[in-house]
C-alpha cells in the first residue's frame, strides 16, 4: 500500500497522547511567572522538558502510527521553515539600531506606533519589536509610563502584524499550509485598520493626558523640539529584503531556508559589534523560541489528528465562533499552535477529502484543503487569522514578543504592570472591547 495514502488516513490517537501538548503549553504559560526556585529550574531545564516531550510523541508516531514517520518528517520540515524565518528576522533586525534624540509629543508617538505596526508586516512583530522598543523608550524618556509599553505591545508586537505571513508566526504557518502570501492583506486590511485606529485613538487620549500633566515649561520645550533619527546598520535593510524575497522561493532542497539562514550569517559577520552592544543583542530569546517550538510542533501532532477525526462534532460553523474561540485560546496559550488547531478544525468541518486528495502526501493535502477552504469559507479563515493575531495581545504569554518587550523595558528602568495588572488595567477594559467591536462589525 502506498505510504502517502497511509499518511493521509485519519488516525485514532489515544487520548493520553494529548497530554504532552497540554502540559507543555501549561508550563510555558505558568513557569515564567512561578516564584524563585521553580522559575530558576525552568529557565535552566526548559530545553530538556521540550525535547523530552517531543521525543515521547515522536517516538510513538514512529513506532505505532501507520506511516507516522512521514507525518513526523512533514512536521519537522514545517518547524524548520518556521524557525528559519523567525530566527533570520531576529538576527538581522538585531543589527539595526535607530538612534533617537528628543522628546515626542502625543501625535508623534501615535505616528511612531502606526509606522511600527506597518513595519511589523515587513520584518515581523519580533523584528519590529527588537528594532523599535528601545527608541520608543528614549523618545519618551521624560514621561515614560507603563501604558507606553502596553500600547507598544498592542500595536507593534501583535495587532500590527496581521497583513502578511511574515507579520506574525501563526500567519506564516498558514502560508506554509497553503494560504497565499497576499491573501491576508486583501481580506484583512479593513479589520486591521479599524482595530489599529481604535487602539491608537485610546492611546492618544491617555498620552495627551500624561503630556498635560508635565510642567508647563517642559511642555513648551517638547512642543518646540523636533526629534532627530539616525539609522545605523543600513546593510541589514538589504538583508531583510533578501529574507522577504526568500519567502517566495520554492520549498525544494530547502532553498528557502538556506537563503534565510545565509542572510542571518552575513548579518552576524558584517554588523559592527558596537551596534549589537547598543541593542544588547544576544541569542537568548531565539534560543528559547527554537527549543520550545520543536516541542510545540511535535506534541501538537496528536491534537491535529484528533481534530481531523472529531472536529466536525464540535459544531463550529460561523466566523464569530472561530474568532472568539481562537482568540480566547490565543490569549492564554501561544497563538501559533492555536491558529493551526483551528485551521485544521475548519478544514475538517468544511472540506471533504476526495480519493484524489487521499493519494497525495500530507503536505500536499494540507494545501489543497486550505485552498478549498479559502474558496468555500474565506470568512472562517479571516476569523481564525484575526483571532490568533489580535488576541495574542491580551496577555504577556499570548505572543512571543510580548514578554521580550516587557523584559527590555524593565531592564531600561521602566516599571511595567505585572501579569494580572496588565490584564485587569489594560487588556480587559481597553483592548477586549475594541476586539469585540471589530468582531461584531466585520464578522
Amino acid at each position: 500500500m502506498n505510504l502517502s495514502l497511509l499518511a493521509s488516513i485519519p488516525v485514532e490517537i489515544p487520548a493520553a497522547l494529548l497530554v504532552p501538548f497540554g502540559l507543555l503549553l501549561l508550563l510555558i504559560a505558568v513557569m515564567p511567572l512561578a516564584p524563585g526556585r521553580m522559575k530558576h529550574w525552568w529557565e535552566h531545564n526548559y530545553p530538556f522538558v521540550s525535547l523530552g516531550l517531543a521525543g515521547l510523541v515522536g517516538g510513538y508516531y514512529l513506532l505505532k502510527v501507520p506511516a507516522g514517520g512521514l507525518t513526523l518528517g512533514h512536521t519537522l520540515h514545517e518547524y524548520g521553515s518556521f524557525i528559519a524565518l523567525i530566527g533570520a528576522l531576529f538576527v538581522v533586525a538585531g543589527g539595526i539600531h535607530l538612534r533617537v534624540k528628543g522628546e515626542a509629543t502625543p501625535w508623534e508617538n501615535v505616528l511612531f506606533l502606526a509606522m511600527g505596526a506597518v513595519l511589523a508586516n515587513v520584518i515581523g512583530t519580533t523584528g519590529a519589536s527588537v528594532v523599535l522598543i528601545r527608541p520608543w523608550i528614549r523618545m519618551n524618556k521624560l514621561r515614560i509610563n507603563a501604558y507606553h509599553i502596553v500600547f507598544f505591545i498592542f500595536a507593534v508586537a501583535n495587532v500590527g502584524g496581521a497583513l502578511t505571513p511574515i507579520g506574525d508566526p501563526p500567519l506564516f504557518l498558514g502560508y506554509l499550509r497553503g494560504v497565499p502570501f497576499f491573501w491576508l492583506i486583501q481580506h484583512l486590511w479593513a479589520e486591521w485598520l479599524a482595530a489599529l485606529v481604535l487602539i491608537l485613538a485610546v492611546f492618544h487620549v491617555l498620552d495627551r493626558r500624561g503630556f498635560r500633566r508635565m510642567p508647563g515649561k517642559i511642555q513648551g520645550e517638547v512642543a518646540q523640539h523636533h526629534d532627530t533619527f539616525r539609522l545605523e546598520g543600513w546593510p541589514n535593510l538589504g538583508l531583510l529584503g533578501v529574507i522577504v524575497a526568500g519567502v517566495f522561493l520554492p520549498e525544494a532542497y530547502l532553498i528557502r531556508e538556506i537563503v534565510m539562514v545565509t542572510a542571518a550569517v552575513v548579518s552576524l559577520k558584517t554588523t559592527p559589534k558596537s551596534i549589537h552592544a547598543q541593542n544588547q543583542f544576544n541569542f537568548g530569546p531565539i534560543k528559547e523560541v527554537a527549543f520550545l517550538f520543536i516541542g510545540i510542533f511535535t506534541t501538537m501532532m496528536p491534537a491535529l489528528n484528533y481534530l481531523e477525526a472529531h472536529g466536525s462534532q464540535l459544531g463550529f460553523t460561523r466566523p464569530k465562533q472561530y474568532y472568539y474561540a481562537t482568540g480566547g485560546l490565543s490569549a492564554v496559550l501561544d497563538n501559533a499552535p492555536t491558529y493551526v488547531n483551528f485551521l485544521t478544525l475548519a478544514e475538517t468541518t468544511f472540506v471533504e477529502e476526495t480519493p484524489t486528495e487521499q493519494a497525495g502526501g500530507e503536505g500536499d493535502y494540507d494545501r489543497r484543503a486550505v485552498a478549498r477552504l479559502l474558496q468555500k469559507q474565506a470568512p472562517i479563515v479571516v476569523a481564525i487569522s484575526l483571532g490568533a493575531v489580535f488576541f495574542g495581545a491580551m496577555t504577556y504569554i499570548g505572543n512571543g514578543p510580548n514578554f521580550m518587550v516587557k523584559s527590555i523595558a524593565e531592564s531600561a528602568g521602566v516599571r511595567c504592570p505585572g501579569f494580572f495588572g496588565y490584564i485587569i488595567k489594560y487588556s480587559l477594559p481597553i483592548l477586549l472591547p475594541i476586539l469585540l467591536l471589530v468582531g461584531w462589525v466585520f464578522l
